[in-house]
């Protein structure tokens, strides 16, 4: 891998989680109590994907902005990475008018027809929309392909089965991904699924499926450009299930006392880890590194400027931007 890929990929994650630790204070300041999800800054709930950056930066790097993705309610690592206006990301996360969706949908139903991204609340809800994204594609002898992500939890869902079937079964551009990040809600996959890898199903379906073990960004890298060249030429679907890591609760205010990895989960973050193997490559320094995250804060912060800035809906239109 050339230095300046590495180097990008590293910029990226820097990028996700400056964003999300922002997103993180914000989200709490004037909430009294913490657990008043109406309260506060940022209305509704909170899903952040600290830990995650990894399968974000390591996927999209291979997506132009005419290919598609489907992300979950933990969507702003993807969103990020495949190229959202960040300002318009941060404004529909406080619900104002200069949001995506003008504050309607809130952080878990982001629509931006710049980037063909969407995602949803709703359990494995992604998959059926991008294989008609994928179809439209491949109807259209375009050679645009879809990155379709899930978590680990959604995977017995009817909707995750019913996809694979038809996008093997029809050839479709589309690459599914599972982000594994071990609790899901607060279950383990042990205690959900008689599978032990979702590697299994990719199989049963007959598309090529690979396993990647370590959050490692390059390996994602590897993998996902394989795949989504593989799907941009022509030759179909194919799973890629990735053992990631969430390093906060599973929403703002989740205790994770079901958790029994808290003591050591700091010492996995992928950004740290990555920034020692690139300092040993010579690639990065002090200076480069505080150059990044200055870059990094000041995007974020311009950001959440223009998200404050921007005027909160009157109820009276609560009406305006619906359409069937």
């Amino acid at each position: 891998m050339e230095s300046q890929t590495r180097l990008d990929l590293y910029r990226e994650m820097v990028l996700i989680r400056s964003f999300e630790e922002a997103i993180l204070r914000e989200y709490h300041a004037d909430k009294t109590p913490v657990w008043d999800i109406g309260a506060g800054l940022i209305p509704g709930e909170m899903h952040l994907s600290a830990g995650q950056e990894p399968v974000a930066a390591g996927i999209c790097a291979s997506l132009t902005k005419d290919d598609a993705v489907t992300a979950t309610h933990r969507p702003h690592h993807l969103a990020i990475a495949h190229g959202m206006d960040l300002n318009k990301l941060a404004a529909e996360i406080y619900g104002r008018e200069g949001g995506l969706g003008h504050g309607r949908g809130g952080h878990m139903h982001l629509f931006d027809p710049a980037t063909h991204f969407s995602c949803s609340g709703i359990i494995a809800e992604g998959y059926p929309p991008a294989l008609g994204q994928a179809f439209s594609f491949k109807n259209a002898k375009s050679n645009s392909v879809v990155v379709a992500v899930t978590g680990e939890g959604a995977a017995n869902q009817g909707a995750f089965h019913e996809s694979l079937n038809l996008a093997s079964l029809w050839k479709l551009p589309v690459v599914f991904v599972v982000e594994d990040n071990d609790w899901a809600i607060s279950v383990p996959r042990a205690k959900s699924t008689s599978v032990s890898s979702n590697v299994e199903r990719g199989a049963a379906y007959s598309m090529p499926s690979e396993l990647v073990k370590d959050n490692s960004v390059e390996e994602i890298y590897h993998v996902a450009k394989s795949a989504i060249d593989r799907a941009r030429s022509g030759g179909g679907p194919s799973l890629i299930e990735i053992h990631t890591l969430r390093l906060w609760g599973h929403f703002e205010g989740d205790a994770q006392g079901y958790r029994s990895d808290l003591e050591t989960v700091t010492s996995r973050d992928p950004i740290p880890a990555y920034e020692v193997e690139l300092r040993a490559r010579e690639i990065l320094d002090d200076q480069l590194v505080a150059k990044i995250k200055d870059e990094a804060s000041a995007k974020v912060q311009k950001a959440i400027d223009f998200a404050k800035a921007s005027p909160i809906p009157e109820p009276a239109s609560a009406l305006k931007y619906v359409f069937a």
